[in-house]
């Protein structure tokens, strides 16, 4: 790009002596350098057009440089310092300072004073922002979405009653409507004006007194205002005129859920989801809520099940309605449930990245392997290359402790993985070395792990696996300590790594220093798996009966290990 800008300034160069270097403008700058940044702030929105964002952004520096005085230069300058990724305060309030430039030189300008008068707005500067709005307004009195955002102003300033007298010059030029009906009541709320409010939502519902959403409308304000009497009223009248309208039952179910009515909560919640003219997006936004409800209250009986039922009965082709149904079983629990829902979901879109991916994981947590390989192979029928499918694949194999299939997957992850992703080549090829180390291939795992560090030396997971391999063959036990050490460090409460660096100190015969991490390991560890460990390291302390009380609950977790029956049994250790 800096070449693309580098031709560009020698063409105006050339263009600027032709035209000669003397000749001066008002404002200081001679006109070939007006004309040359004019010529580059054309190229620049050019490149903006096609999406060059970085050159747009060159390109208007080096034109602003060239004639600071060009104020739509200084405007789009402005907007970029706005734009930018993590700016600061500093550099917005520059921003603004430049796009004001422009405004004051030109304010009659549509698009750059709107943005402009928003971008003040949104950066706290909401009297400035009405300032140029009503500039903005005076070149064009009669644009009703100029004459809105001037209304919207006024109340962001806190003038409502000024607010409101604009919504009425709108509704004079353009009609009224419930946009404007809705922005005066607001105001009339935050004036504290009941009765303006009432009467301006009355005004509304005179001319369509059967609108649903207009009686609706009245409904909620009343509700607002504390008389459930006429909320209700009003409601009743949406669905007298428009009986089908799903949305009221919504309305009358939240009336009744802040009444503590549970059983005619309920009941709008089902004739919602039974209502033809509620639309399916709708319909799963009221269930979800009401999902939400339910188990806040730890309600364990079925009718979110029933109610799942009558919306699958209506639509069985909807994937959302069974993915919903998938995610409310996984929180109940419920894996197997779960998994046939989501497999529905995905027999209707079978090429959501995302539901298998969620499908591949849900068979892995119910331990079912092969269903989560196959679910990973047909995922990538339906998405080939895609990366992070292909992962699952190897990680399933690897759980399966299928090693050698492991090993071809991680393999084929290399070949797919981005060159420049230094930090995911190093994670796969961990990944290898671990299956490796599990085959008993000393050198080719140690390779791997070697090649992992090389490209990322943080790689936590290497050092970490790297550190216990070494550990328990007690070898090269000084790099073992410097990597367990290392991997503490980028991840300090990380419970396997605590019982990593405890092992390589129990494998130098350091005991009471192991003693100290794998208790701190054993406070930190949720899942108890460490155990085992802990008991032989109380063991060489010579805590024989706290070893076995370890070794015991171990076994309770894992009852087929017969080296732990053998240290339960005979109350000794066995080094294998």
């Amino acid at each position: 790009m800096k070449r693309h800008i580098a031709i560009i300034v020698i063409v105006l160069l050339a263009l600027s002596a032709v035209a000669g270097k003397t000749e001066t403008g008002n404002n200081g700058v001679s006109l070939a350098d007006q004309r040359k940044a004019e010529y580059i702030f054309m190229e620049a929105q050019i490149q903006k057009n096609k999406g060059n964002y970085d050159a747009f952004h060159d390109l208007l520096e080096h034109a602003h440089k060239i004639d600071s005085t060009n104020t739509a230069v200084s405007f789009y300058m402005g907007m970029c310092m706005l734009r930018m990724n993590n700016t600061t305060k500093e550099r917005c309030e520059q921003g603004l300072a430049l796009m004001k430039e422009h405004f004051d030189a030109q304010p009659e300008d549509l698009y750059e004073t709107t943005f402009y008068s928003d971008a003040n707005m949104q950066l706290g500067n909401p009297e400035e922002a009405l300032r140029a709005l009503k500039v903005l307004n005076e070149y064009n009195p009669n644009k009703l979405e100029l004459q809105v955002r001037l209304a919207e102003a006024y109340a962001r300033t806190g003038d409502y009653v000024q607010s409101n007298v604009t919504y009425d010059s709108i509704a004079t030029l353009f009609g009224n409507a419930i946009q404007l009906t809705a922005g005066k009541i607001n105001n009339y709320q935050a004036l504290q004006d009941s009765a303006g409010a009432l009467n301006e939502m009355r005004r509304l519902l005179n001319k369509a007194p059967k609108n649903a959403d207009y009686n609706i409308g009245m409904s909620n304000l009343f509700q607002q205002y504390g008389n459930t009497d006429s909320a209700f009223y009003y409601l009743d009248r949406a669905q007298e005129y428009e009986p089908n309208y799903g949305y009221t039952y919504l309305v009358r179910a939240d009336y009744y859920k802040q009444a503590g009515d549970s059983a005619g909560y309920e009941q709008q919640i089902y004739n919602a989801l039974t209502a033809e003219q509620l639309d399916v997006d709708s319909k799963l936004s009221v269930l979800l809520d009401y999902i939400r409800h339910q188990l806040a209250i730890e309600d364990t009986t079925q009718r979110i099940n029933n109610l799942f039922t009558v919306l699958i009965q209506q639509h069985p082709h909807e994937a959302k309605i069974h993915q919903l149904y998938s995610e409310y079983l996984y929180a109940r629990k419920d894996l197997k449930g779960a998994i046939e829902q989501l497999g529905y979901s995905l027999d209707v879109n079978p090429t959501d990245a995302d539901g298998w991916r969620n499908m591949v994981i849900l068979n892995m947590m119910d331990d079912n392997y092969d269903d989560a390989i196959k679910a990973s192979e047909k995922a990538l029928e339906f998405n080939p290359g895609n990366f992070e499918l292909m992962r699952y694949v190897a990680g399933c194999y690897h759980q399966m402790k299928k090693y050698d299939k492991a090993i071809e997957a991680y393999k084929d992850l290399m070949k797919a993985v981005d060159t420049t992703d230094v930090v995911t080549m190093s994670e796969i090829l961990t990944g290898i070395g671990d299956a490796y180390s599990e085959l008993g291939d000393s050198i080719s795992c140690m390779a791997h792990y070697e090649l992992a560090l090389q490209l990322d030396p943080e790689n936590s997971g290497a050092l970490n696996n790297y550190a216990y391999y070494l550990a328990q063959r007690g070898k090269d036990l000084d790099n073992a300590e410097a990597m367990a050490a290392l991997a503490l460090k980028y991840d300090p409460d990380n419970a396997n790594f605590i019982d990593t660096y405890a092992w390589v100190f129990f494998a130098k015969k350091d005991y009471q220093k192991a003693l100290i991490y794998i208790q701190n390991a054993v406070e930190k560890d949720e899942d108890n798996h460490l155990l085992e460990h802990y008991g032989d390291i109380l063991w060489f302390n010579d805590e024989q009966e706290a070893a076995v009380e370890q070794w015991t609950k171990a076994l309770e977790q894992d009852p087929d290990n017969e080296l732990l029956q053998r240290k339960v049994k005979d109350k000794t250790y066995y080094e294998e």
